[in-house]
């Protein structure tokens, strides 16, 4: 079957599934105000232990990564993806299971060469720009007298 690059493009058009565009928005919305909502009722929680705001903050920060790496580590969070598309991508949570994914992944090439090494395939760039935009953050700081 011979066809022209824009016949192709019309083929593969008409045979493509429709997305469910609403139904994968309101999804995505729900799941990552639930995981946000989680997050909200871990801070007040170490709030009412009596930590100060900043320090339960950072208790959340680290409570949140370690429950994404533990339910990725246990095939949860896989699964909560699959039916919740981009909610999982709350900037905390997806983090910690694009840094545990391929760790998970690789693990069978040894502890050095497949978990370590493969642990920041994803997530080595977002580390690398973060620090870098940082830098670059501190030193404008710095020089205009923000600090």
């Amino acid at each position: 079957m011979d066809m022209t690059p824009q016949e192709y493009q019309a083929y593969v058009k008409r045979m493509s599934p429709r997305s469910p565009v609403v139904k994968d928005t309101l999804l995505a919305f729900a799941v990552g105000g639930a995981i946000c909502a989680v997050g909200q009722l871990i801070m007040d929680g170490f709030l009412s232990l009596g930590l100060e705001k900043t320090d339960a903050g950072t208790a959340t920060s680290v409570s949140l990564v370690a429950l994404s790496a533990l339910a990725t580590g246990l095939g949860l969070y896989t699964r909560l993806a699959r039916f919740a598309g981009a909610g999982t991508l709350v900037p905390i949570t997806g983090f910690a299971n694009a840094v545990v994914s391929p760790a998970l992944d690789f693990k069978s090439e040894g502890f050095i060469t497949g978990t370590a090494v493969k642990m920041f395939t994803i997530a080595g760039p977002v580390i690398a720009f973060g620090t870098a935009a940082s830098v670059v953050y501190g030193v404008v700081l710095m020089l205009f007298g923000g600090a």
